[in-house]
Order: structure tokens, then C-alpha cells, then sequence
């Protein structure tokens, strides 16, 4: 059966529940997402969130991280949080036997996690030791750099692992009161499925989250990417340039025209070999191993993005390349080959994507959470079937706002 949009009553607050049933595997699994408690709710502290998190995977207080790690281990399931830019998620999942003991453990779990000055530390000290080793990976700082050049003065900003000097002055308090703050009914979305019945599955969401406060929840603010077309860059001691761009893409998650952009940012860049950028930036030039550029659609933000690396000598001509290639793209649009050939990877790759029930949860929660409605994957593959090429092309003139290109650069002056 495909998945559906249900409800579930917890301590007084309906908490929406998307279910898909699954008999073909003995198996079972449950995300619990909390909307608007990511790393855009860090509050004035980045990395916030994303450290809260790893908190909740250190156990908890009364058998600490290493029995409940055996705990979890003896009976095969796995049990994990982590934070994206909007949600902060949990993912339980093993077979459907023992989901019931998994459950109780995430209800421990949330009811007494190791919020302990011990803990803190040990996950203080891999945290920092993570961001220092990071201050070499030029791709994140790359990253970063852009990402202040497209939302400067928002939470978006802000890097969401954090800085060295952030978390060193983190306290524990913060973490408790983000936790307390964050992990309620009201902001609370329940996937789950597997080798159980709907009447199953509300029982299992009952019994993990019913020791939650109900708590608050929040509109999630939006956040206009920069058309000020910025190029700034960092020097490192690096061989090669590490080249970061983006622009304001003027759509929302949930546009009916959202297919049509994902055609166009497959042809442009998302594509790989084939796409726009690679073959003129790689196989035409050999200014790069790989040229890449994608839509982003959020709830917080949209916008377009790309990068490469090339050589030193090559930094200038290749930001050169990327702006004639989307100029170009802009003004011209795609060929039918180029259309026909997306629809064909598009429309034929589908059953890939779509394998695995969480596969299928997860496209399920992203159609609800995006505002899109359950099921409209698949009218999306319909629409992209349908697509003309003078109806693409027209869409993409219409957005303009893509050639107003901030590059990020993180280089060496030697050649």
C-alpha cells in the first residue's frame, strides 16, 4: 500500500502521523521529526542544535552510552539522532519483533537522556577536534563562505557544526534548555511503517512520545538569498582553487512550477556528465574533474548553487566559464535533445529512487512537509512527461535572478 496522512491524539495534541504498511520484509522503522529545530533555531549559539544532538546519542543517564549501546546492539537496532537546517530527527529502526523493545529504549531515551557534565565533554572534545580538522577541508570553508555571502546577517549564515570559540563556551544549561524547548508534541511529525497495521503504528508513537511536553511551536521564517553578486576569497595554502557560486532562485517549496525547475537545474548542472556545466567546463575546457549546480528549495530559503575545483592558473577563466554558461542558459534555454534526454533519466530512474520503504517514507514526509501533498511524486513525473521545451525555456528566461552569480573562492596566490 503507498503511504498515507493520518493523525495521532498524544497528551491532548493531534501530532500527524504518515504511515506506510510493508509486509514484504519482517522489518520496522519510525523517524520523529521536530519542525523549525535545526540550525536555524540555534539562538544567537551556532551549532547548537547540531550538538544537542549528538547529546541524544550518548545514552542515557541511568546505564550511560556504552549500556545503552549494548542495549540497542543485542537486539539489532539502531537509534539515532541528528539535525538538518530546519528539523531535528530521530530514526529508530529493526526487525518488527523487536521494534516494541526499541521503542521503550527511545522512550528512556527522551525521558532520561545523559545530560551529564561527563558527557558534555567527551562530546565537547570530538566536536571540536572535528571543526579543527574541517579548518583543512577547503570544500566547507568553500561552502561557508558562500552561504555568507548569499544570507548575511541570517541564522543561514551561521555555520551549523559551529566555530572552535563557540562550542568552547557552550554550556550544558544551553544544551537542556534547547532540548526542553524543542523536543515537544507541537512541533513533533511521526513517520513510520514497516510490518504492522495503522492501529500498530499510533500505539508505537504513543508509547515513544507520550512522556513529551506539549509544548510550543513556531512559524518558520524565510530567508531571501542576495542578488548583491559578491566575490570574495580566503587565502590558503592550497594547489588548487576551490570554487563556490550561488544566486537567488525567486521560487518557494511549494510552486506549482517546481518541476520545471528541476528539469532546467538537471540539464544546467544536477546531472553530472551530460549537463551544461560539466561539458563546457571539464570536457570542453578541462578546467575541472567535475562542474556541478542545483536548485535548492527549502522552506527557510531557496536559491541556486554550484561549484568545481580547478587549477590555480584556472580560477579566473573558470568563473569566467560558469557565468557565460549560465548567461548563455538564460538567454537561450535547452534543445529538445537536451529535454528529451532529462525526461528519459528522469522518468526511468523513478523505480531506483523509490526501492526501499524508507525510500518511500521519505519521499512520503518530504511531499507533506513541503506543502505538496501526499502522492505528488507521482503527478510530478507526469508533468515533467508532458513538459514542451518552449514552455521549459520560457520558465527558465523568467528567472533572470540566477545570473546575479556570488562566488566564493578559497585559493593561494602562487601559480
Amino acid at each position: 500500500m503507498s503511504a498515507l496522512l493520518d493523525k495521532v491524539e498524544i497528551n491532548g495534541v493531534e501530532v500527524p502521523l504518515i504511515f506506510e504498511e510493508e509486509r514484504l520484509l519482517p522489518i520496522a522503522s519510525m523517524q520523529v521529526v521536530f519542525r523549525y529545530s535545526g540550525s536555524l533555531a540555534d539562538d544567537g549559539h551556532a551549532g547548537l542544535a547540531k550538538f544537542s544532538a549528538r547529546m541524544m546519542n550518548e545514552g542515557t543517564k541511568t546505564i550511560g552510552s556504552t549500556g545503552f549501546a549494548k542495549a540497542l546492539e543485542e537486539r539489532a537496532i539502531s537509534l539515532g539522532a541528528h539535525t538538518g537546517t530546519e528539523t531535528f530527527v530521530f530514526e529508530l529502526g529493526s526487525l518488527k519483533e523487536e521494534f516494541g523493545k526499541g521503542v521503550e529504549l527511545f522512550s528512556s531515551l527522551l525521558q532520561d537522556p545523559n545530560l551529564t557534565q561527563k558527557s558534555f565533554k567527551k562530546v565537547q572534545a570530538t566536536t571540536i577536534g572535528s571543526l579543527m580538522r574541517k579548518e583543512s577541508d577547503y570544500d566547507y570553508q568553500a561552502s561557508l563562505l558562500l552561504k555568507k555571502l548569499l544570507f548575511e546577517g541570517t541564522p543561514l549564515a551561521n555555520p551549523a557544526d559551529g566555530t572552535v570559540e563557540g562550542i568552547e563556551s557552550l554550556k550544558l544549561e544551553q544544551v537542556e534548555s534547547f532540548l526542553k524547548e524543542h523536543l515537544v508534541l507541537r512541533r513533533a511529525i511521526v513517520v513510520i511503517g514497516g510490518a504492522m497495521t495503522l492501529k500498530e503504528a499510533k500505539e508505537y508513537a504513543r508509547d515513544a512520545l507520550k512522556c513529551l511536553d506539549a509544548g510550543k511551536s513556531e512559524p518558520l521564517p524565510y530567508f531571501k538569498a542576495s542578488d548583491a553578486a559578491k566575490t570574495e576569497s580566503e587565502k590558503r595554502a592550497t594547489d588548487q582553487a576551490y570554487i563556490y557560486f550561488g544566486a537567488p532562485f525567486d521560487m518557494r517549496v511549494d510552486d506549482p512550477k517546481r518541476y520545471k525547475a528541476k528539469v532546467a537545474a538537471f540539464i544546467l548542472g544536477s546531472s553530472g556528465f551530460g549537463s551544461r556545466l560539466m561539458e563546457e567546463v571539464r570536457v570542453k575546457r578541462g578546467l575541472a574533474y567535475s562542474a556541478y549546480g542545483r536548485i535548492v528549495l527549502n522552506r527557510s530559503s531557496s536559491y541556486f548553487s554550484g561549484y568545481l575545483q580547478t587549477k590555480l592558473e584556472s580560477q579566473e577563466e573558470a568563473v569566467k566559464v560558469v557565468k557565460e554558461v549560465i548567461a548563455d542558459f538564460v538567454k537561450n534555454g535547452v534543445s529538445e535533445k537536451e529535454l528529451e534526454d532529462a525526461k528519459m533519466f528522469l522518468l526511468g530512474s523513478e523505480p531506483l529512487r523509490n526501492e526501499t520503504l524508507s525510500q518511500r517514507l521519505g519521499r512520503a514526509f518530504n511531499e507533506y512537509y513541503k506543502g505538496l501533498g501526499l502522492g505528488y511524486s507521482k503527478k510530478e513525473l507526469e508533468l515533467i512527461e508532458a513538459l514542451r521545451v518552449e514552455d521549459l525555456n520560457s520558465f527558465i528566461k523568467s528567472h533572470p535572478e540566477i545570473l546575479k552569480l556570488s562566488f566564493a573562492i578559497i585559493t593561494d596566490d602562487k601559480k
